[in-house]
């Protein structure tokens, strides 16, 4: 049986990651920061060489975009940067596949296009810099790595857009959503189906972008989310909002590598409404 790794267990996507496997009754040993600290080279190379992973699902990472750009900073590199060279260096020691998820953010959202998996990288935020500088490092010390840049990401087991607009739909009668911010929503669920379909389908290695098909303004994407709520959504420009990190105005990145590889990608909606289901809502 393939050995399998998975790091950042307990967040959103590696709970995700772990849930799927349990259903395909899939071994697995999965670490949160507590038993297996990323940026700690001596911590990661001594969990791999005891436990020789054959594949390592990389989920491990620091999100919080806004707290990046200050009191974030430090962590938000050593963990996304430092922690994903730690990871790549260990998987290539013990002969392992890498699975590292990265983002949109990488772009800086100027293109009125798709963005395609080899077009130019600009982030203009320190998550994406540092995102960026993770898919560096895992290319400088792996050759057997799937990178998988996804968007807008929504599951069960985290915060995130979905629980933020139902809880706000609770308390109040009219809510405002940027309406000039454009990309595609992904659900954890799609994302670690797609995670596993690479390895287990042994797709070839190297770049890809995963998020639920169909693409949206943040707007769209709340009245999807709240249209069998009693709450009015009400457009606003990006410039009603003030946040400290640059958002990129228009992150669509094109499926097609995705889809060639024959996984079947469903709807923003259809995932949307499968969620919802799930959390019973």
């Amino acid at each position: 049986m393939t050995k399998i790794l998975i790091t950042g267990a307990n967040g959103q996507l590696g709970t995700e990651l772990r849930n799927l496997l349990d259903e395909r009754g899939v071994a697995y040993d999965a670490f949160d920061a507590k038993y297996m600290d990323i940026t700690d080279q001596q911590a990661v190379d001594a969990k791999f060489d005891a436990l020789k992973p054959a594949v390592v699902y990389h989920c491990a990472a620091y999100t919080a975009v806004d707290k990046a750009e200050d009191e974030g900073k430090q962590v938000n590199w050593r963990v996304n940067e430092d922690g994903t060279r730690n990871v790549a260096a260990a998987a290539k020691r013990v002969g392992a596949k890498l699975v590292y998820i990265s983002t949109d953010y990488v772009f800086d959202g100027t293109n009125s296009d798709e963005y395609q998996v080899d077009d130019p990288t600009n982030p203009k935020n320190e998550y994406g810099k540092a995102k960026l500088a993770g898919e560096r490092a895992v290319k400088e010390k792996t050759d057997d790595y799937y990178i998988i840049r996804t968007s807008w990401v929504f599951g069960k087991y985290g915060k995130n857009f979905v629980y933020t607009m139902l809880r706000l739909a609770k308390d109040h009668d009219k809510l405002t959503v940027v309406d000039d911010q454009f990309g595609r929503p992904t659900w954890t669920r799609t994302l670690a189906e797609f995670m596993t379909y690479l390895v287990d389908h042994e797709e070839p290695f190297g770049t890809y972008q995963l998020s639920n098909e169909n693409s949206c303004s943040w707007y769209e994407f709340a009245k999807e989310i709240l249209k069998d709520q009693d709450v009015e959504v009400a457009p606003v420009p990006s410039e009603a909002y003030s946040q400290k990190a640059y958002r990129p105005r228009h992150s669509i990145m094109s499926l097609s590598k995705a889809e060639e590889t024959g996984f079947e990608i469903i709807s923003w909606q259809e995932a949307l409404a499968k969620f919802l289901t799930v959390i019973g809502e």
